[in-house]
């Protein structure tokens, strides 16, 4: 897998290959198939198989093979495992794995956000409310979702979704069509029985939508409407009800009564038992004329009694239609006759405002507003605490309203501590749902403020209801509680940092006022404590203004002896640029005039950083008076050039002589031959400015022909013996990890045969591998313990040749990868110690360093030690280094 680094480029045939080396590899015979051919007829015998497919590609030396054969890996072990090899051999090959690993990656992720979505669809299912517009937001995440595994289970979920809502709106509208059927009973003037049964049905379908599986949907405004106007039907139904009965006793009565001889009845009696009767609260005139007929048939003796009676029946017949008057009169009218009334002896009967509390307190218990009707009640109880007397029908009317005030009270009262319950269990879960902390407190409150006015609606909570729910709300609202105190500790240590800055900037006002100024020191400290002031965090409002203020005060106050300062080193930095324009360009010493004010300049730069915009502008014009004064000197260079042309004949011959001594350069006479034209070359001197690019050009062009020539020949055999090496160190590695393998079945004899089939080497690469060959060898034919020794030598040998293989990488200037950054950098740093202490320069310490690696590689490769895919590569990279150096 490491041909490419022996290829020519532009070509798939390795470099050893090549005319330049015909003895590192023995010719092919013509009849025989090339490597091309026999990869190719391994690429069609694949079939789809991925773990050979695999293996091709990392034995495969040619990039079309290996992308061809990439084409049938799919699965994402493979797939990571082809990408980490190729990724830096083959690019094609490893942005295709790329590619379907993203694909595979971003399956996996639309199929975990589906799973999610599909979970969150079932709970959902499991809810008891059902909201349209959760449901909807369901459709939108999986509207962006593409995972067709999942489509046919969301869509089961969905269908059961989409059904509960359908069964929630009928559940719903069947509802408003009870209540408005419910309201239209009042008015339409049926009679009991029949009221009585419309009122049974309608009771009876509003019992089975409270039991039906979606009755959390129904509004509760409507349940409770609904619950409300049945009772004020009930009460209805009931008072008609007693009506029939009192108009069926009174006819009951007068048909008995009639149905006797008149000599048998007495006036006084039968007065008597008519108003024992029931009082009726329909129209009885009918009646009441039937009874005024009878008395008037009675005997004479009875008429002075039955005219007082006849009087005491029309008063009472009377009263309602006065009542109806009087609710009809202005207020003023009825304020009046109150007062009248009171100036007077007392009247029977109530007043006009009793009167309308009472019609007041009838419409808030049809429209259920228990609050005023608790309200009304109270001062009715005052006026009537105050010695009013009601009339018997005033009276009965009464005890009807406030029967039926009992009746919805208590309802209420069932109704809230339901509502209650609903309300503890909205609150408990509260408690499982992850919530923002802002909204989770505005939630527990709301629920409170609820709570509040179920007490002011439907009265006094149970104690236990109200514990469980004080509790509830507690924990609720804990990690909120948590989270703000949380906030207020955090606003507090920024506060206390904000201080902390203030404090810092105040202690460097101090400083400078004692004359310990470090203006470089000041000018660093402002910009920080301006950075760390904008980073700081929220803070509590009381404090902030005043931080704020004190802050800016201080470093306003630290801020003006700086501004000063700066202003008096921009007049310095100004100075120095008159001084760089008055410098005479044609003066001997200019130059170094010109260095010591740059001198001058970087120190007063260290000393006071100015303000960045004004830093560069000063920059650039005292570099632009630079630049100016060494243009001026390069004008006068061209005064010599007269002098130079007797040299430019000699330089034109020595340039002629190079080419044509070029191609019969070797390794051997080159050094020698460019030694010489230096020489001479130096010694000639300059020649014309004209002409002094292309005359250096043509020189070096000469000696870049001799140096390449020589480098092709070294290059060469630089590569072949490179080859040779390798092929070796391969044969010792897979010997190596043959001994590693208990199972596997290997004689020394075929190793061997395999070690005389390469390439013979140079001394010490040949006895480097072949000693470490031979300990191989006799590891493999010795006994057991001998060859569990070698195998544990090999393991311990390890981490050393990892050393060794890295101080040889930093020698040769190779990149050993980010894996081994911080190894290579502490070992630089150990070279350079070293180098120092030994009296080399840091910048002359590179052909030591790479003397010693290039006398450290045989060593290296002597080492005994298992290694790698990773670690071959980097050993092979190393000699394919030192083959081009010709090392």
């Amino acid at each position: 897998m490491f041909e490419f680094l022996f290829k020519r480029q532009g070509g798939d045939k390795p470099a050893g290959a090549s005319g330049a080396q015909p003895e590192a590899q023995p010719a092919q015979d013509a009849g025989a198939p090339g490597p091309r051919e026999r990869q190719a007829e391994q690429l069609r015998q694949l079939d789809g198989d991925e773990e050979a497919a695999v293996a091709f590609i990392l034995s495969s030396e040619f990039s079309e093979l290996r992308l061809a054969a990439a084409e049938q890996v799919h699965s994402r072990p493979q797939l990571e495992r082809v990408h980490a090899a190729m990724r830096n051999t083959d690019r094609r090959v490893a942005k295709l794995m790329q590619s379907r690993l993203d694909a595979i990656r971003h399956h996996e992720a639309e199929l975990r956000r589906g799973k999610e979505t599909l979970a969150q669809a079932r709970s959902m299912l499991d809810d008891a409310l059902l909201t349209p517009n959760h449901v909807a937001e369901l459709d939108r995440k999986w509207a962006v979702i593409r995972a067709p595994e999942l489509a046919p289970e969301f869509d089961t979920v969905r269908a059961e979704l989409g059904r509960r809502l359908e069964d929630q709106v009928q559940l719903q509208r069947a509802m408003i069509d009870r209540l408005g059927a419910l309201r239209a009973l009042g008015s339409a003037g049926l009679d009991a029985a029949t009221l009585g049964e419309r009122l049974a049905a309608l009771a009876r379908d509003q019992d089975a939508a409270l039991l039906a599986p979606g009755q959390a949907s129904l509004p509760r405004a409507l349940v409770a409407e609904f619950a409300a106007e049945l009772a004020r039907l009930g009460a209805s139904l009931a008072t008609l009800e007693q009506d029939r009965a009192a108009l069926a006793a009174r006819e009951a009565m007068l048909a008995g009564w009639e149905a006797r001889p008149a000599g048998e009845l007495k006036a006084d009696a039968l007065r008597k038992e008519w108003r024992a009767l029931p009082a009726l609260a329909s129209d009885g005139t009918g009646l009441q004329r039937r009874f005024e007929t009878l008395l008037a048939s009675l005997p004479q003796e009875a008429s002075a009694e039955g005219r007082k009676s006849k009087t005491q029946t029309e008063t009472q017949l009377q009263q309602p239609q006065a009542q109806a008057q009087a609710q009809a009169a202005p207020e003023a009218q009825g304020a009046g006759a109150a007062a009248a009334s009171r100036s007077r002896a007392p009247v029977r009967g109530a007043d006009q405002h009793f009167l309308d509390r009472l019609d007041a307190m009838e419409a808030a218990l049809q429209h259920g507003s228990l609050g005023t009707a608790a309200e009304l009640d109270k001062s009715l109880k005052d006026s009537k605490d105050k010695g009013m007397r009601l009339t018997p029908a005033e009276t009965e009317r009464l005890n009807h309203v406030r029967a039926e005030f009992k009746r919805l009270s208590d309802w209420a009262r069932w109704g809230g501590n339901v509502s209650r319950e609903e309300l503890i269990k909205a609150v408990e879960a509260l408690q499982t749902q992850n919530l923002a902390m802002g909204e989770r407190a505005r939630k527990v409150g709301s629920m409170r403020e609820r709570w509040k006015a179920l007490d002011s609606l439907s009265g006094a909570a149970p104690r236990a209801l109200w514990e469980r729910f004080d509790t509830a709300c507690t924990a609720a609202y804990a990690p909120a509680a948590a989270h703000f105190r949380h906030l207020a500790d955090e606003r507090h240590a920024n506060a206390a940092r904000a201080q902390a800055l203030v404090d810092e900037a105040q202690a460097e006002i101090a400083r400078l006022e004692s004359g310990e100024a470090d203006w470089k020191h000041v000018s660093g400290t402002v910009q920080r404590l301006r950075s760390a002031w904008s980073h700081l965090g929220p803070i509590d409002r009381k404090d902030k203004k005043r931080l704020d203020t004190l802050f800016g005060a201080t470093l306003n106050t630290l801020q003006r002896p700086l501004e000063e300062q700066r202003k008096d080193e921009m007049a310095v930095r100004e100075a120095l640029i008159e001084e760089a324009l008055a410098l005479d360009p044609h003066g001997r010493h200019a130059v170094d005039a010109l260095r010591a004010l740059q001198a001058r300049w970087q120190e007063h730069a260290r000393a006071l950083p100015l303000e960045r915009k004004a830093e560069q502008a000063l920059w650039q014009r005292f570099r632009a008076a630079c630049d100016a004064l060494f243009a001026q000197r390069k004008e006068h260079a061209h005064a010599a050039d007269a002098e130079r042309l007797a040299h430019e004949a000699a330089k034109e011959a020595l340039c002629l002589r190079l080419e044509a001594a070029a191609p019969e350069a070797t390794p051997a006479s080159a050094g020698r031959l460019l030694r010489e034209a230096a020489a001479e070359w130096g010694a000639i001197g300059p020649v014309p400015r004209a002409h002094e690019a292309r005359i250096d050009k043509r020189y070096h062009a000469a000696l870049a022909a001799v140096q390449h020539h020589a480098e092709v020949a070294r290059r060469a055999a630089g590569l072949a013996l490179a080859g040779a090496v390798r092929d070796k160190l391969r044969l010792v590695l897979a010997l190596e990890a043959a001994l590693r393998n208990p199972e596997a079945h290997t004689s020394a004899a075929d190793w061997r045969a395999r070690w005389e089939a390469l390439l013979p080497l140079d001394a010490p690469y040949e006895g480097a591998l072949h000693g470490r060959f031979e300990a191989g060898l006799a590891a493999l034919d010795g006994e057991q313990t001998a060859r569990a020794a070698h195998v544990a030598q090999l393991e311990t040998n390890r981490e050393q040749l990892l050393h060794e293989l890295l101080r040889l990488e930093i020698a040769a200037g190779i990149d050993s990868g980010a894996e081994f950054a911080r190894e290579r950098l502490k070992l630089q740093v150990e070279v350079l110690q070293s180098s120092l202490q030994s009296g080399h320069k840091a910048g002359h310490g590179g052909h030591g360093a790479r003397a010693g690696g290039q006398a450290g590689l045989p060593a290296l490769l002597a080492m005994p030690a298992l290694a790698d895919t990773r670690t071959e590569t980097r050993i092979e990279q190393l000699l394919l280094r030192h083959a081009k150096e010709g090392k």
